[in-house]
């Protein structure tokens, strides 16, 4: 095959027109409730307190969707990457129940909000975890057992060898869970819906204007950019990986790992109907996963790489194409036009982390891989929480958290040793 360029954006910024830029924040603005950050969970917070009728200003350091929201795997699952059984550990059973039943409600707003704000994202139901080794067979086969008896959860579907192959056009894959009430979607377009959504209700929205810092004041809180500044009563920090310096204390509870994603060349429709008749979304349960999809136009999207070290592998697109290849051989002769990347920010227990650095500032981060159903109700929570009914909010605050350890210099190295193991566990 002869060399052609990569193209190094996201496929799903390339797939969609270009969105006009908005303003830069200059000067001072004034706001019931300043939100950080313009990625789903912010984007959806900002929606739900315009619609109480808060007045809102929205601060994005690039573009709307710059971030993990609009560069994702775009796999809308039930739950949270931590599973049910570690909340069980961590909170209770009652506790570990009213999370799940959020999660559910998670999947359910999604859909609403795009049926309701009309937004246009390709959404497909249908997703798939897959097994690999005989071990993972049996965990697909206790984790069906456990979702029907214990929380109730009849859309899932154990498929075995055979079943599977109607779906997923490898032999890699020993069997599958298969969700009907999951999905994927196109998230750049999901999150520039919400933004919209939340500009027709009123929230003023401002593009490459980082929040600084905020201080506390007679009024109320400031919050500092660039070119300007916004006077608010509550704070909203929703920067999740990209919030660094703004805000230290949280930064050091959450890790951002770099994860990687190929887009093929278009395949063509019946050929791509080949690799996934089913239009399912599919993800192994490996700890270093492998994930993949349908495009609308009939692409791969194939996702299989992560960087606990903080540093972009060399050669990254052929090195997840390998892995590709290595799932559907099929695909050796096919090139691929687009390689990208971006960090997933993980907690030390891979659930949500949630909470309040003050009585007026509300922070919502740590969504470990589980966010494009997760972060949209994370912002329906919070969103009721500062307008007083913060009950459903306050069960997530109540998850412990630890900061990685090894302070700035050793956090990352720890993280790669520690890393090892599951590397190794997976060969197993």
């Amino acid at each position: 095959m002869s060399a052609i360029a990569i193209d190094t954006r996201p496929w799903y910024q390339t797939a969609l027109p270009q969105a006009p830029p908005r303003p830069m924040l200059q000067g001072s603005v004034t706001a019931d409730v300043c939100v950080v950050g313009a990625g789903i969970a912010g984007c959806s917070a900002a929606l739900h307190l315009a619609e109480r009728g808060y007045r809102v200003v929205q601060l994005e350091s690039e573009q709307v969707g710059w971030g993990a929201s609009g560069r994702s795997g775009a796999q809308a699952i039930f739950g949270l990457a931590a599973g049910q059984q570690k909340l069980e550990s961590l909170l209770g059973a009652a506790d570990a129940r009213a999370i799940w039943d959020v999660s559910l409600e998670g999947l359910s707003l999604l859909r609403e909000l795009c049926a309701r704000h009309h937004i246009d994202c390709d959404y497909v139901p249908g997703q798939l975890h897959v097994a690999i080794k005989p071990r993972q067979q049996r965990e697909l086969a206790q984790w069906h057992e456990e979702l029907q008896q214990r929380y109730d959860y009849r859309s899932v579907s154990l498929l075995s060898r055979d079943q599977l192959a109607a779906q997923v056009a490898s032999t890699r894959y020993r069997s599958g869970l298969y969700d009907s009430n999951s999905g994927h979607l196109q998230p750049l377009a999901y999150v520039r819906g919400l933004a919209t959504a939340a500009q027709q209700q009123g929230v003023q929205l401002f593009e490459r204007s980082r929040a600084l810092d905020w201080s506390r004041t007679s009024a109320g809180l400031c919050v500092r950019t660039a070119q300007g500044s916004v006077q608010c009563r509550q704070l909203l920090l929703a920067g999740n990986a990209w919030l660094g310096d703004t805000a230290p204390a949280l930064a050091r509870r959450i890790m951002g790992v770099g994860t990687y994603i190929v887009a093929t060349e278009v395949l063509g429709e019946q050929r791509a109907r080949e690799l996934l008749p089913g239009n399912a979304a599919v993800t192994d349960i490996n700890w270093v996963l492998d994930y993949f999809r349908r495009s609308s136009d009939h692409r791969l999207l194939f996702g299989g790489r992560v960087s606990y070290s903080g540093l972009d592998p060399f050669n990254t697109a052929e090195a997840t194409r390998r892995r590709m290849v290595q799932v559907f051989p099929q695909l050796a002769d096919v090139r691929i036009s687009h390689a990208w990347g971006g960090y997933v920010d993980i907690t030390m227990n891979r659930a949500p982390d949630f909470g309040r650095l003050e009585p007026d500032v509300y922070y919502l981060q740590g969504f470990s891989g589980h966010g494009i159903a997760l972060t949209g109700i994370a912002g329906k929570l919070v969103a009721e929480a500062m307008a007083g009914s913060s009950e459903r909010f306050d069960v997530f605050t109540r998850i412990p958290h630890r900061e990685f350890p090894g302070g700035t210099l050793l956090r990352r190295p720890a993280l790669v040793l520690a890393m090892l193991w599951y590397r190794l566990r997976d060969l197993l």
